[in-house]
């Protein structure tokens, strides 16, 4: 009896101070110090990439004022879209902890199906683009298996179909070399020239503000019926806002040139969709698990092979798709598609926007950043005529400091207990 009222006594206390912590939280300064224990603990989140992007486009800016011009930053954005997709395939392998070397050259191989189907064979352009990507997921596949059945690594099954699928993209177009698209084309034309109509951008830009703020509300309320504590309306109201204005604001500048590009809006609502599916599906909360520690997940009943095998396929759909989006954005399709740095930059795209190479840690977002970063780097030596070679060398720069930062965050979080 002595011993529960002893334990009852140490807990009460404990209860208080945990009462007086929600209560402080409740205000603006707790907000900042719970931000800052975050930061401290390791769980930067999207920080680092918003923060090194600031002072990209800072510098340039200060070196050529035309960089954040509205027609830079659209061409910017037709730029991003093609690669982007691709990392958003790199991001859904690197979550459980594999890598995916042949993105490029499956890319490659995708455009130069398409222009073969399409423009020498006479096939419809739709059902040249179904078969592409259904290469491209036969692929994926065939990785799943090789690492499912015989526990082959990734990096070595990869890498062989580098080589093998960059064989069938050369094979395929033969000695003319490339094969050039119809430029009246809806294909071409999406990639070179379709805009939103304003409207429609600016209703586009709404929605993430009003979703946010539904979402919040709906487990703020569920948060209060459980007894627990919840962020008051207020709060979300103005994260809502400010949201929603930052937003409009950007399609209004963008509205002052051509407007947003259609293929960048398949590429962020691409990336909304990923988000949904890691975060609010079983299928997501299975891939962080795998990524985290594969055998306590598949102790925990969960079909590890299955989502290694969702994983390949998902990133060779997507390499793909970045190939036919590549090939509508040069109106060709050529040995060249899919080689050079389309493999390190889509690869690099995920680690700098903050998807962690160790698995089980990352966001579809993490696509949308780091391609953003590594295009404005792009963009911005070319408007000062410097060499190519300083744009590998910074991005290389860039790509180490995610890394070390990636890694310090994870070490930071194994100490504070929350790895």
């Amino acid at each position: 009896m002595t011993k529960s009222v002893d334990q009852n006594t140490q807990v009460a206390p404990m209860l208080d101070r945990r009462d007086e912590r929600v209560k402080h939280a409740e205000g603006l300064g707790g907000s900042i110090r719970a931000f800052l224990d975050r930061v401290r603990s390791g769980d930067l989140g999207s920080l680092p990439v918003i923060v090194g992007l600031a002072i990209i486009w800072t510098v340039f800016q200060s070196l050529n004022p035309v960089f954040l011009a509205p027609n830079n930053l659209v061409n910017l954005l037709f730029d991003c879209s093609t690669i982007g997709v691709i990392a958003l395939g790199i991001v859904c392998i690197l979550m459980v902890g594999e890598i995916d070397l042949s993105v490029g050259s499956v890319s490659g191989f995708a455009s130069a199906l398409v222009g073969v189907l399409w423009v020498n064979q006479g096939w419809p352009v739709g059902i040249a683009i179904i078969a592409a990507l259904a290469f491209g997921t036969l692929i994926g596949a065939i990785y799943a298996s090789l690492f499912n059945r015989f526990g082959m690594p990734s990096f070595v099954s990869t890498l062989a179909g580098l080589l093998s699928v960059l064989g069938l993209q050369l094979y395929l177009l033969g000695s003319t070399g490339s094969i050039n698209l119809p430029y009246e084309s809806p294909l071409v034309n999406f990639g070179q020239l379709l805009v939103m109509p304003d409207p429609v951008s600016y209703i586009l830009a709404a929605l993430p503000g009003i979703v946010l703020l539904v979402l919040e509300y709906r487990t703020a309320a569920r948060r209060r019926a459980a007894g627990l504590s919840s962020h008051p309306l207020g709060r979300l109201l103005v994260r809502a806002v400010v949201l929603t204005v930052i937003l409009e604001f950007i399609v209004y500048y963008l509205n002052l040139d051509r407007g947003i590009p259609w293929m960048f809006g398949l590429f962020v609502g691409l990336v909304v969709a990923m988000d949904y599916a890691l975060t609010r599906t079983k299928w997501g909360r299975s891939m962080i698990a795998v990524g985290g520690n594969r055998e306590a997940a598949r102790r925990a009943g969960i079909n590890v092979r299955y989502i290694y095998t969702t994983a390949f396929m998902l990133c060779s759909a997507l390499a793909a798709t970045g190939g036919i989006l590549s090939a509508a954005r040069l109106a060709s399709a050529s040995q060249q598609a899919g080689t050079g740095d389309v493999n390190l930059n889509a690869i690099a795209a995920a680690v700098i926007g903050g998807t962690s190479l160790f698995g089980g840690r990352g966001s579809a977002y993490s696509a949308l950043l780091g391609i953003i970063v590594i295009q404005s780097i792009a963009s911005g030596l070319t408007l000062l005529d410097l060499s190519s070679s300083l744009r590998y060398m910074i991005t290389g720069a860039v790509l180490a400091i995610a890394v070390i930062v990636d890694s310090l965050a994870r070490r930071s979080r194994v100490s504070h207990g929350r790895a």
